[in-house]
């Protein structure tokens, strides 16, 4: 069974820009440095060479990862968004019930995350602990600390 990958446009959209980066940039230079290290001679004992051909294992290896996300990925129509409950895309206002601070997440999908600008992957235990859930609703969620429990204060677009 194939797992669906559902993402953002812009989601899709930088992942096929890293793609084409990886493809068009860091194959060639790898490729370049194997050429180079080659003319040095005996590649049996050759640093450069063994370290070039590992670079170029671990480059395609993210390559063939990256077009398989991309071969699985459904986009997500923004438009339908609902803000009635906790789903993807949602921006999610929440309070830490134990130490009282607010915090503010848009839950979006594992390639899409980044939480230094507020992105949390679907996959996290508190993006799983909020979906479905209302405004008002609290949540007790475990993560690597413990657990915590969470308020939704509110749900936007």
């Amino acid at each position: 069974m194939v797992k669906m990958n559902y993402i953002t446009e812009e989601g899709l959209r930088k992942m096929n820009e890293e793609l084409d980066r990886m493809m068009k940039i860091e194959r060639p230079a790898i490729s370049k440095a194997i050429g180079e290290a080659i003319e040095k001679g005996d590649i049996s004992e050759n640093a450069e060479y063994d370290a070039a051909k590992d670079a170029q294992g671990m480059l395609e290896a993210k390559i063939s990862v990256l077009r398989g996300k991309i071969a699985t990925a459904r986009l997500i129509d923004e438009s339908k968004v609902d803000i009635s409950c906790v789903q993807m895309l949602n921006k999610v206002t929440i309070r830490n019930n134990t130490n009282n601070s607010t915090m503010q997440y848009i839950i979006v999908s594992e390639p899409e995350a980044d939480l230094k600008i507020g992105k949390i992957s679907i996959q996290t235990p508190i993006a799983k602990g909020l979906m479905g859930k209302k405004v008002g609703d609290v949540v007790e969620i475990t993560v690597p600390s413990g657990k915590i429990q969470l308020e939704i204060i509110d749900i936007a677009i």
